[in-house]
């Protein structure tokens, strides 16, 4: 009999389950796509280096799956919560026919079990159709070969993807066990006829509430964007968000108590149509969801910041790997090594020996060819030398703006030497590399930089003074402003300075402290090159075996392994930024569904009353929908006007990685994400209520 109970009322409650299972099957399909990712077709065509990438973004996404698991817990029992509550009464008839709350809890139990089975087929089959377009995507973000491409099924993820399911499902049986058996009979036959107190706030207190959050608002967002070089370390970013948090909590409280009276004093407006009963609901709505609106309001910023940080992230770091790897290899080791030397990290003593200190007064191509690198592998060979001259260090460059780097840059080396090139020998990189070539009169100079807040102080240090005097000489910066360039390769631009000195500066040879190579792979295809980079780069080379048997160190980095790298590091962040942002997006689109169905449910005797004094279904609906549109938008405004500061702060901590030019795509991106989803929780959210209030 209970088994057939539970069916009937699952088939009839239907309606009253979509948000739930809507909830459960976007969980569920999420989940197993993300969780499914190793036994994709795609990886089984990327190198080994991607290979190890994948194997840590597979770990990663492991972890945060606990935590996503945590979330959704917590959102299937709270909307577990919302359906047991609608059916109150329903339960207190059973209990004056005679049932026990065992037997409730049985039914509940049942129901529970039959959406959640339907709910984790249904998000399954999604998520295994779903996960092929994610291999896809992979294959893309990783470059790999996709023409044995085909539908694969990941028994492991599913298996993970069950046994969550099920443990969030215990916890949710736990609960309503708990919650029937605190029920009291009165109290369930009653339910319906309860609404919650709705203490009406004094104005003049309101708007200064709200005056004072605005105030703390805007000093967070100034932190965050103008007083950004400060917020350097947790400790500092922390009393910020707290900032943050305390402001929105604010905002949301005063709401209630000012807005109404604001929109009275409009008589044109407030007694137009139904829209005196949708402001005194609204009111209400905020007056009692402070803290959940708030909450909702914070995710959807961590949504919209997460989402669109890390998929401008991802653009950029892609658009400039071509600029920032112009040769197939660079190589530099240090030169005229001493007989020791202290480190400046560990402050130890490093004793080298003659074999060491031999090769250091030679090129890198010495190094190649007297240790058995076959150079006919190289070609557009070229190789400088660079320098440090002693006195001539960042702190000098700085000048008055060295207390501003600083503060902005305090793990930055400001006593150490600048790096010093001759023009001749940079022009020669120049060429190869596709850049700007330069020339010097005697007594001039020019600073490279190309990593933006350090040549933001740069330029001012140029333009305040830009006369040096080495040696008893003399030299002018040629121009007041940095120039753009770089010798070493990387994923971004990361050059803080280099200065490019005349052919005739006198250079001595103490001063020569690296060696630079920069060449391309004497090769066509990209296996050949493959064959070259791991002779000169793989860690099962006999070649760097050998030097590392002689204790020679030879430092470098390749084109394929930066590409490799900084794809494998921007697919990881943002497939973490997707799996969050999405997570949290669900969940604060469904709280926002289960609360004003919740209203709908508790004013249902309102919509009666608006029946009686003459309102028509058109009005009323449209009165429902304008209700549930400004309840839904009114987080979402606030969580963009965080975001719109939040993404800036983002944007200038990873200013080396992250581009603001790459800012508008990652927008469109996050916008379409945001209005898929967001937009089918409020079209559910809003069937829903109609359903509830509608005249039986």
């Amino acid at each position: 009999m209970l088994f057939k109970l539970s069916l009937k009322n699952m088939k009839k409650s239907f309606k009253d389950y979509a948000i739930y299972f809507l909830t459960l099957v976007l969980g569920v399909a999420i989940f197993y796509m993300f969780n499914s990712i190793d036994s994709q077709q795609a990886m089984l065509t990327v190198s080994e280096s991607q290979r190890d990438m994948i194997k840590l973004m597979i770990s990663m996404l492991g972890m945060v799956s606990v935590f996503v698991a945590i979330i959704l817990g917590f959102l299937i029992v709270y909307a577990n919560n919302f359906l047991i509550n609608r059916r109150k009464k329903e339960f207190g008839i059973y209990m004056t026919l005679g049932m026990g709350k065992r037997q409730i809890s049985k039914i509940i139990l049942l129901e529970t079990i039959f959406v959640g089975l339907i709910s984790l087929a249904v998000g399954l089959v999604i998520g295994i159709f779903a996960s092929q377009f994610m291999s896809i995507l992979v294959a893309k973000l990783f470059e790999a070969d996709m023409t044995e491409f085909k539908f694969t099924f990941s028994s492991e993820a599913c298996i993970k993807t069950c046994i969550y399911f099920a443990v969030m499902y215990l916890a949710v049986m736990i609960f309503n066990t708990f919650t029937i058996s605190r029920y009291k009979l009165i109290n369930l036959l009653t339910a319906v006829r309860k609404n919650e107190k709705v203490k009406i706030k004094n104005p003049i207190v309101s708007i200064l509430v709200f005056i004072i959050s605005a105030v703390i608002l805007g000093y967070a967002y100034w932190k965050v964007t103008g007083g950004v070089t400060t917020l350097s370390t947790a400790d500092k970013i922390l009393p910020v968000i707290i900032l943050g948090i305390v402001g929105t909590i604010g905002i949301f409280w005063s709401l209630s108590g000012f807005i109404l009276k604001i929109i009275q004093s409009r008589k044109n407006i407030y007694l137009n149509g139904t829209n005196m009963f949708v402001l005194r609901q609204i009111n209400n709505k905020i007056n009692t969801t402070v803290i959940s609106m708030s909450v909702i309001c914070l995710m959807l910023f961590m949504t919209i910041s997460v989402l669109s940080s890390s998929l401008s992230l991802q653009r950029t770091m892609s658009s400039e790997l071509e600029e920032m790897t112009p040769v197939d290899l660079n190589l530099y080791k240090t030169a005229n090594l001493p007989e020791s030397s202290i480190d400046q990290y560990t402050k130890k003593t490093i004793n080298y020996t003659e074999e060491q200190r031999e090769d250091s007064k030679h090129p890198v191509s010495y190094t190649l060819e007297t240790n058995g690198f076959e150079m006919n592998n190289l070609k557009d060979i070229i190789e400088i030398p660079i320098y440090a001259i002693p006195e001539w260090t960042m702190k000098k460059s700085l000048g008055n703006y060295y207390e501003e780097a600083k503060a902005q840059f305090s793990m930055l080396l400001y006593d150490i030497p600048e790096t010093v090139v001759k023009v001749s020998d940079y022009n020669k990189i120049a060429y190869i590399y596709g850049q700007d070539q330069y020339s010097l009169e005697d007594n001039e100079y020019i600073v490279l930089c190309d990593f933006d807040n350090q040549k933001d102080l740069r330029d001012k240090a140029l333009k305040e003074n830009s006369k040096i005097e080495i040696n008893g000489k003399e030299y002018t910066s040629k121009y007041n402003e940095c120039k753009p360039g770089f010798i070493q390769m990387s994923t971004s631009h990361v050059n803080t300075g280099i200065i490019l000195v005349p052919d005739k500066f006198d250079l001595k040879e103490e001063w020569k402290e690296q060696y630079f190579l920069a060449a391309n792979y004497n090769a066509k295809t990209q296996e050949e090159k493959e064959k070259i980079e791991n002779i000169i780069a793989s860690d099962e080379s006999e070649f760097l075996k050998n030097l590392e048997s002689k204790e020679i160190t030879l430092d470098g980095m390749t084109k394929i392994s930066i590409m490799e790298a900084s794809k494998g590091l921007a697919t990881i962040v943002v497939f973490i930024a997707i799996y969050l942002g999405i997570i949290f997006l669900i969940a604060s689109s469904a709280i926002l569904a289960l609360k004003q169905l919740t209203e709908s449910s508790d004013n249902k005797q309102r919509y009666t009353i608006l029946r009686k004094i003459g309102c028509d279904e058109k009005m009323i609906n449209q009165a429902l929908f304008r209700q549930i549109a400004i309840f839904f938008m009114l987080p979402l405004i606030f969580a963009i006007i965080h975001s719109v500061f939040g993404i800036q702060f983002v944007l200038s901590m990873m200013s080396a990685l992250a581009s603001k030019e790459e800012l508008l795509p990652s927008v469109i991106v996050t916008t379409v994400v945001i209005g898929v989803i967001y937009g089918l929780y409020f079209l559910a959210t809003y069937l829903g209520s109609k359903n509830i209030i509608k005249e039986e």
